[in-house]
């Protein structure tokens, strides 16, 4: 009886995963689905679901209107560069508040995490000024800080609950035995934290790939990356939704099989930790 119960939940749990995957999977499967469509055929009613005309002249018109490699190369750089930065900045803070909490922690803790409640409209006005006033505008190095900042509260919560997992015991016999601390953090507890770390970088590149509001309105050609790419295809005379879901498409490639083949790593990394 308990073994029937048993795998009828199991079957339940199942069928309610595949479920709600498949609802959220639906929209990307349906944009890319549009994407092999005319123009006239992506806003038919009732919409076509297999049976129409496949083309890849919206793919065409995408890479003929629009310079995809430079969108590309400028999404790879704000995002790996803003994770690089943010890792040697969360690092070793993550290391203090694990290690060597004071009373305040918890607090400063909360504090950073509370900052991510703030609408960025909000301090939109102020960073723009900034930027503006120091040059940085339309550049890389403008949004790469920018979407550091913004993605470090995460960053140091993540590494900060996958480095409390790691016994103190270890450290300090690496102290022990004369190790200086940056030989401890980078030799020692590094190592071991390195599924935490992977998931933390991985879920950081998804964030800045997938950033919008900063690249819209820090950017306007140099430094635009794939999320304008995609805004561009919206225009006053209307949505063109073949040729937009084109360029979405093309956006959101990268970072799709990117996140398919390191999904071990991925789940590996928030299980790790107290994130679970």
């Amino acid at each position: 009886m308990a073994r029937a119960v048993t795998q009828k939940r199991k079957l339940i749990a199942t069928l309610a995963a595949w479920t709600i995957g498949m609802a959220i999977f639906f929209p990307i499967f349906w944009t890319i689905l549009t994407s092999f469509k005319t123009e006239a055929e992506a806003i038919s009613d009732p919409p076509s679901l297999f049976w129409f005309d496949w083309t890849l002249e919206n793919y065409g018109v995408v890479n003929e209107r629009s310079n995809y490699p430079l969108h590309f190369m400028n999404s790879v750089i704000i995002s790996v560069g803003s994770t690089v930065l943010g890792l040697i900045i969360a690092v070793p803070a993550a290391w203090s508040m694990a290690f060597v909490p004071g009373k305040r922690t918890k607090d400063v803790l909360m504090w950073m995490l509370s900052t991510k409640m703030l609408p960025p409209v909000g301090v939109l006005i102020p960073i723009y000024l900034i930027s503006r006033n120091l040059g940085v505008l339309d550049s890389r190095v403008a949004l790469v800080v920018v979407l550091t900042l913004i993605n470090l509260p995460i960053i140091v919560w993540m590494l900060y609950t996958y480095f409390k997992e790691i016994p103190g015991e270890i450290l300090e016999a690496a102290r022990m035995d004369g190790a200086t601390l940056k030989s401890e953090i980078l030799y020692v507890l590094t190592p071991m934290a390195v599924p935490g770390i992977a998931s933390t970088v991985l879920l950081n590149i998804i964030l800045a790939w997938n950033e919008a509001f900063w690249t819209l309105n820090l950017t306007a050609a140099k430094a635009a990356p794939l999320t304008a790419f995609i805004a561009s295809y919206s225009s006053p005379e209307g949505l063109f939704y073949a040729k937009l879901s084109a360029a979405s498409t093309m956006a959101i490639a990268p970072i799709l099989i990117m996140g398919w083949f390191s999904q071990k790593q991925l789940v590996r990394g928030l299980t790790f930790g107290a994130v679970k």
